[in-house]
């Protein structure tokens, strides 16, 4: 699904794409994870990704501004059908780019964090299955630190 998602996407954007990857716990192999594909978007600026808006409102996405006054280095994108998405559109190396990919590829590589991330996730799904925003902060904590380790990682700060 989520190459199709890219191929749409990559079609839009054609050289201003200049990254399109898949995050997201659908992007790690075992992991349980709601049916939608959660793909990262990077371009040399968000005027970039903002001037390609109504190519993405064509294909069936919804842009959700309500969200850029807490995220405003990112513009947030969704749809249902007929591959349910959400696309983070961001400067290409930013910090956002750069935690989601270390998050993603320390799940990857080690099976034994991203079971603890799945129980944390089945845990808060039961503690807050009517306020996702609450069940979003709640997984903060764990998100930051898996990638304050793979930051220092990295960088060789062991």
């Amino acid at each position: 699904m989520f190459q199709c998602a890219r191929a749409e996407l990559e079609e839009k954007f054609g050289a201003l794409a200049l990254g399109i990857g898949h995050v997201g716990s659908t992007a790690v192999p075992g992991l349980d994870a709601k049916p939608v594909i959660d793909i990262l978007l990077g371009a040399a600026t968000l005027a970039d990704i903002e001037a390609r808006i109504p190519a993405l409102v064509r294909l069936g996405y919804e842009y959700v501004t309500r969200f850029e006054a807490e995220l405003p280095m990112r513009r947030y994108f969704k749809r249902s059908t007929p591959i349910p998405c959400q696309v983070h559109g961001v400067s290409i190396g930013s910090a956002f780019w750069r935690d989601l990919l270390f998050f993603r590829d320390a799940l990857r590589a080690d099976p034994a964090l991203a079971a603890e991330y799945g129980a944390l996730k089945r845990r808060l799904a039961l503690a807050f299955p009517n306020d996702a925003s609450r069940y979003t902060d709640a997984k903060g904590p764990f998100i930051r630190g898996v990638v304050a380790t793979a930051t220092r990682g990295a960088s060789g700060g062991g």
